[in-house]
């Protein structure tokens, strides 16, 4: 069972060190688990990852890799023994290079699981349909989802409003982390496809992301901890049915 305080993730999504730090800082032991996504890791490289590890933090290196498959083993060999506990691909990059991902991740002591991007958070029907993808978000979705799992791939991420689908679709063991998360009353920014907190847990979400309804509230500490209240209650209720 992963404890309710690990399943909440706070993205760090600042352009430096610093910001990162003092954020994590502010928040200090109610938080366990760190996003470091492309903007962070483009600017500080894999040295603010083993800083977040080597002070006992949980860390989910967002890069979303999408290559030949030769490139994306490279590159989650490159990343793998940073002391990661989540890593991201694109399932788009078709099995094999998922294959070649996890292949990759296992041969590290500490191998971090791969979760596989199915449809980006931020597109709408209409704008999936205008990459020439036809059949809706969901079905697009589904179809991502079974390859990575066919790959060998530890879970998937995909948007609130896919969880009920793909639990039905692939069962309780995988891993869905679900980005696009919003507090009651926080505006959804670049996100389409939203919800709140207890409906993505009860929904079957195993990690929620969670951005800037923390990282930019007045009082950190106390958002983040408002979310995990939520979540722990969540989590309750689904214990009971």
């Amino acid at each position: 069972m992963i404890p309710p305080r690990d399943r909440l993730i706070v993205a760090l999504d600042v352009p430096r060190a610093q910001a990162a730090g003092n954020i994590v800082s502010e928040l200090g032991d109610s938080v366990s688990f760190y996003k470091v996504g492309l903007q962070l890791f483009a600017a500080e490289g894999p040295a603010i990852v083993r800083e977040l590890t080597a002070s006992g933090r949980k860390v989910f290196l967002d890069l979303k890799l999408h290559d030949i498959p030769n490139t994306v083993a490279s590159a989650v060999k490159s990343v793998a023994g940073l002391g990661i506990d989540l890593l991201t691909i694109h399932a788009a990059g078709g099995v094999q290079m998922m294959k070649a991902a996890v292949e990759a991740a296992a041969s590290v002591p500490k191998p971090p699981k791969i979760l596989a991007v199915t449809v980006l958070t931020s597109f709408t029907e209409q704008e999936l349909a205008s990459t020439g993808l036809e059949g809706g978000v969901a079905s697009q979705v589904s179809r991502l989802a079974a390859l990575a799992i066919e790959a060998g791939c530890n879970g998937v991420v995909a948007s609130p409003l896919e969880l009920g689908m793909l639990r039905r679709q692939l069962g309780e063991r995988p891993i869905i982390l679900v980005p696009g998360v919003r507090p009651k009353g926080s505006p959804a920014g670049d996100q389409a496809r939203t919800a709140e907190p207890a409906e993505a847990i009860e929904a079957g979400a195993t990690y929620l992301v969670v951005g800037r309804p923390i990282t930019a509230a007045a009082n950190r500490k106390e958002a983040a901890e408002a979310i995990q209240k939520e979540v722990s209650s969540a989590l309750r209720r689904a214990t009971v049915v």
